[in-house]
């Protein structure tokens, strides 16, 4: 009797009408970025049915969702719900173009489902096999989300997840010295813009520097085009290329040229709005930034040292430093470029960039996967823990960048880089058991390397899912599951746990 009068007053604790209002906001102004490849699909003169199409029912939804609530007070729970809907309902609106256009792989709504959240996750896996197929509307919306999915999550890190002790918030406050990192200014409205431009404003470097190499005659084949294209899913950090080569299609130039701003994209958009403002000192001061830089660089020469001690690896002395390079800065910020077919390197070359996967850049950049700075503070507090395990008497807390950093927010990284490895471990034995289940041949490694690609955010695997391949092989089943992959890696796990746990909706 007790018990069912207990279920009779349960209620939902969860003011979901506004999350949906606030979702619905988000979708009408997608309507905004959908009118340029409508724009490129009126110029090329190809069907410009699927974005009217996509901009009528985005406009329709949204308003619908929108009209749901007054309420615009945004609170713990009802974020964590708003933040998990918003990045699955942008996922469907980027779908819809795709299926709409009818043409190639992306005309099966599985795939389209699987390149949209592939896209707004910036992660870079793709089911395209025949890129000719579609048009450059089309290629250009797959480009543009990406773009869109970098600006949401700097604007999610920074003013929405840290609220929610999420994604790190608490460490990027001790890193850059800042007394709030989720109000760079007074209002959240405010440090959106400041994001806003800086991450616009490193877009056109990037379209000025590479349109650059064709006007000069150093790179023909890069046009306008190409140009912005690449510069949307390079400082998004996501990977996808209009080319099925990658930035392989480019000459070197253009390859060096680009890992400087995959390096930016993946640092602190907080550190780099201090630095602009004139405090450049911010970048030695800051532990986080000088692990990271250290990350690239040990990688990058030990990538560097197995390709030149491989006899059967092609490439000169400039082209192994810089394959070596572009691929290791590629894999660790979960760009996922390819400069080179890298699946046909050695073992040892291949293992040390499935150890990049699970690195990232810095906390409140476009990157995602586990992220510099909860290793950096896992590695200093364990080599805390191993100093007190023989000096028991000894205090000694663990420090970044010259402050202490609280026991609790060191659970908590640990925490997390153990939720994050247990889930990949998961996603990996779903890989096999899945694929094998229908006679799909993959090997072990090649199974996590899919996994970690697609949880992780980072794109490319090994083998099958390899840089110069497609995921459309694998199996519908398990296409799905990494798709859910990617949108529990790329807002933090955290939220997609919380919205599923009986306790948050029901008191």
């Amino acid at each position: 009797m007790f018990e069912r009068t207990r279920r009779r007053n349960w209620r939902v604790r969860v003011d979901w009408r506004l999350s949906l209002s606030l979702v619905g906001t988000v979708l009408k102004w997608l309507v905004v970025p959908l009118l340029l490849p409508l724009a490129i699909a009126v110029y090329d003169g190809s069907d410009v049915v699927p974005f009217a199409a996509t901009i009528l029912t985005t406009a329709v939804v949204g308003a619908g969702l929108e009209s749901l609530s007054d309420e615009r007070d945004l609170h713990a729970r009802e974020a964590f719900l708003m933040v998990s809907l918003t990045w699955l309902a942008v996922a469907v609106v980027g779908a819809l173009p795709m299926v709409l256009a009818g043409t190639g792989a992306l005309a099966e709504p599985d795939n389209a489902l699987f390149e949209s959240m592939s896209g707004i996750t910036t992660t870079g896996a793709t089911v395209m096999v025949d890129f000719s197929a579609h048009s450059r509307a089309v290629m250009m919306w797959r480009q543009l989300i990406q773009w869109l999915g970098g600006l949401g999550i700097l604007v999610l890190a920074t003013a929405i997840l840290s609220q929610l002790s999420v994604a790190g918030a608490q460490l990027m406050e001790t890193e850059t010295q800042t007394r709030d990192v989720n109000k760079l200014t007074p209002r959240i409205s405010e440090t959106a813009g400041i994001l806003f431009r800086i991450y616009v404003g490193l877009t056109l470097a990037q379209v000025a520097v590479l349109y650059a190499f064709r006007l000069v005659g150093i790179a023909p084949e890069m046009t306008l085009y190409d140009a912005v294209a690449h510069a949307f899913t390079t400082i998004s950090t996501s990977g996808f290329s209009p080319r099925p080569e990658s930035i392989a299609a480019f000459s070197p130039a253009v390859q060096w040229a680009v890992i400087p701003f995959m390096a930016v994209g993946a640092t602190s958009f907080v550190l780099i709005y201090l630095v602009l403002r004139g405090d450049t000192g911010r970048l030695s001061r800051s532990d986080e930034f000088r692990f990271y830089v250290g990350v690239l660089g040990f990688f990058s020469i030990a990538v560097a040292a197995v390709l030149t001690l491989d006899a059967t690896f092609p490439g000169n002395v400039e082209a192994t430093v810089r394959h070596s390079v572009f691929q290791v800065v590629s894999i660790t910020t979960t760009t996922g470029y390819a400069s080179t077919d890298f699946d046909l390197w050695s073992a040892s070359a291949k293992h040390l960039l499935f150890v990049c996967m699970f690195i990232g850049g810095m906390a409140g950049s476009t990157t995602c996967s586990i992220k510099a700075l909860r290793w950096l503070v896992v590695l200093k507090a364990f080599r805390r823990d191993l100093f007190v395990a023989g000096h028991p008497e000894v205090v000694r807390p663990v420090r970044l960048s010259g402050r202490v950093v609280d026991e609790q927010t060191i659970r908590d990284m640990y925490a997390y880089t153990l939720v994050s490895l247990m889930f990949f471990i998961a996603a990996t034995i779903f890989v096999v058991m899945d694929t094998s289940r229908v006679g799909f041949r993959i090997g072990e490694f090649e199974a996590m390397g899919a996994a970690a690609a697609t949880f992780f955010n980072v794109g490319p695997g090994f083998g099958v899912a390899g840089p110069f391949e497609s995921y459309e092989t694998f199996p519908t089943t398990t296409k799905l599951a990494m798709t859910a992959l990617m949108w529990v890696g790329r807002i933090e796990i955290i939220p997609v746990l919380v919205v599923l746990t009986p306790s948050y909706w029901l008191s």
